[in-house]
């Protein structure tokens, strides 16, 4: 399905303003200025706001898994592959918009109260460990590494927002990289 390209702008731009003031702080005035759209366009893309948070994670989820597939497709073995996951991290820490994780946000913000919201982020995170169980699969991992690498990715992202440094990222690789040979060494 084409989208318009004002409700683009406004997903766009809700992406923004949520990630950097949080959800409920952006009001819907707000996102119409900051998107250059009437009230009434607005409202015509987008019956509410739920329904322009929805759009905002589906987009999230999106660009966290093309950009995630096109770093791990770059490396060349199955152990880097597993280890390109913290490398995509590293890189995405650095990024000067960087807030954290925008699933963990939101599921904090409005996961009490949203039910959609907290099914949806429940959802990605469990598309996240699927796939980094098919990457520990395919490297010839026991089935244990890959919940233990996916939990490495989840707190190196609340690590970094948290404390406002890359670090963390590259502290998960090391680590990823002691349970990879452990695991792999216990396969041998």
């Amino acid at each position: 399905m084409d989208i318009s390209e004002p409700r683009a702008r406004i997903v766009e731009t809700a992406d923004e303003l949520y990630n950097a003031k949080g959800i409920q702080a952006v009001g819907m005035d707000e996102l119409r200025a900051a998107a250059g759209v009437s009230l009434k366009k607005l409202y015509g893309e987008f019956p509410s706001k739920s329904s322009i948070v929805m759009a905002v994670l589906e987009r999230r989820h999106d660009s966290w898994t093309e950009g995630l597939d096109a770093a791990v497709r770059q490396a060349e073995t199955p152990r880097a592959r597993l280890l390109a996951i913290f490398d995509y991290l590293a890189g995405w820490f650095c990024q000067d918009s960087f807030r954290g994780c925008g699933f963990i946000n939101s599921f904090a913000e409005l996961g009490a109260i949203s039910p959609d919201v907290a099914d949806y982020a429940r959802k990605h995170k469990e598309s996240f460990q699927r796939y980094v169980g098919k990457l520990s699969e395919e490297a010839g991992a026991p089935p244990f590494l890959a919940p233990q690498l996916a939990i490495l990715a989840e707190g190196a992202q609340t690590t970094a927002a948290i404390a406002g440094t890359p670090d963390a990222a590259g502290q998960a690789r090391q680590a990823a990289e002691v349970l990879i040979n452990a695991a792999l060494r216990s396969e041998a």
